[in-house]
């Protein structure tokens, strides 16, 4: 595993404490939005999609200190928008770090390199780079032709340096696990610490629709990816959640696991889905109506989704919440998932496979049956 021991500890500890005091619903990892203006407009994203007038607003560091302080997480994740447009990110990333809040800062890179050096680096710190695979694969993605030679660039830079990278992927329908699992050999060539990977999700206001996975495309594509892996790859990752991916464990969505605070306040019920929001962390806790969500649920907006914000956090609290779940973990850990049938499906993988990553289209197709296990 490519997570520090340090770090590991922290979480680990913080699990069993709750656990102890029978606390059944807990945050692990706060998602703190700064703002949703972009650099980019990637045909999957639905944040960059809001009014020129919402763009404009940005939470201010007091602002997010008192959110992360109101959760009371070890975690913190800095998605956007892009972070680094944020003229006061450094304060805000320092300020954490102040706190011993372990950081990742999700950023698409364009400005990463330009902006490395009013950084300093940090056990707490780590550059989320979004990352989506090869180059003709990840500009397609995000739209914009060169986008992965300039977060290349500022993935090396910042590895120079001594900063935490983990390169961060997010595949949709149409992804080829062959081109996937060279990008992973080139990432791990240029020294990052781990990989983050994740389906896609479909945003209500997302442009492209046509690209999201059901479960049954998620499992396929995963197991494809990630059976007879090379000794090489780390991923800064829950292993019982790559398991979830390719379909050798089943989780139920705790979207409390991973909360999201932004201009608007406390998102309900998770990152994903904008059922309103509170003013404070509590009232989200204690007025979500939980049950409604998940795939338990029968909320046709949850069908589909086998997302890291609703799915990694009951891993983590399985693994270092249980003697098996933490032998589970270990075991994962240092296995290769020797899979003859997912070779088979690896070299077989053609046809409708190797459509381009993100299509824009106007019209909708429908998911998959979501129901198998």
């Amino acid at each position: 595993m490519a997570i520090p021991i340090s770090q590991m500890w922290t979480v680990a500890t913080y699990v069993l404490k709750k656990r102890l005091t029978g606390q059944k619903r807990y945050p692990l990892v706060l998602m703190l939005e700064p703002l949703f203006r972009c650099n980019l407009a990637c045909a999957g994203c639905g944040k960059v999609q809001y009014p020129p007038h919402v763009l404009k607003r940005m939470l201010t560091p007091a602002e997010c200190f008192a959110a992360v302080e109101e959760a009371d997480v070890p975690m913190v994740s800095i998605p956007g928008g892009e972070p680094l447009l944020h003229p006061q990110i450094v304060e805000i990333v320092e300020g954490l770090i102040a706190r011993k809040k372990y950081i990742y800062l999700c950023t698409n890179a364009l400005e990463l390199k330009r902006r490395i050096h009013e950084f300093t680096p940090s056990k707490y710190l780590t550059f989320s780079v979004h990352l989506d695979g090869e180059e003709e694969h990840h500009d397609f993605a995000v739209c914009r032709e060169g986008g992965h030679e300039l977060a290349v660039e500022g993935i090396k830079e910042a590895v120079k340096r001594g900063f935490r990278v983990t390169p961060n992927a997010t595949f949709f329908d149409g992804a080829d696990p062959n081109s996937v699992r060279r990008h992973f050999d080139q990432m791990m060539a240029i020294g990052v610490e781990g990989i983050v990977v994740s389906p896609g999700y479909s945003y209500d206001k997302a442009p492209d629709q046509n690209r999201f996975m059901g479960r049954a495309r998620v499992r396929k594509l995963f197991r494809a990816i990630l059976s007879n892996r090379k000794k090489e790859w780390k991923f800064n990752m829950s292993p019982l959640f790559l398991e979830f991916l390719m379909g050798d464990r089943n989780y139920e969505c705790i979207p409390w696991g991973m909360p999201s605070y932004s201009i608007f306040g406390w998102q309900r019920p998770c990152y994903l889905l904008q059922d309103g929001y509170t003013e404070s962390f509590k009232e989200l806790m204690e007025t979500t109506e939980w049950e409604n969500y998940g795939v338990a649920s029968g909320n046709p907006q949850c069908a589909n989704c086998m997302v890291s914000c609703g799915y990694e956090a009951p891993a983590v609290m399985e693994g270092f919440g249980s003697w098996k779940g933490f032998v589970g973990m270990v075991k994962g850990t240092f296995s290769s998932y020797r899979d003859a049938h997912a070779q088979k499906l690896l070299n077989e993988w053609k046809s409708e496979e190797e459509t381009p990553l993100v299509q824009i289209a106007s019209n909708q197709n429908a998911l998959e049956e979501t129901k198998v296990q």
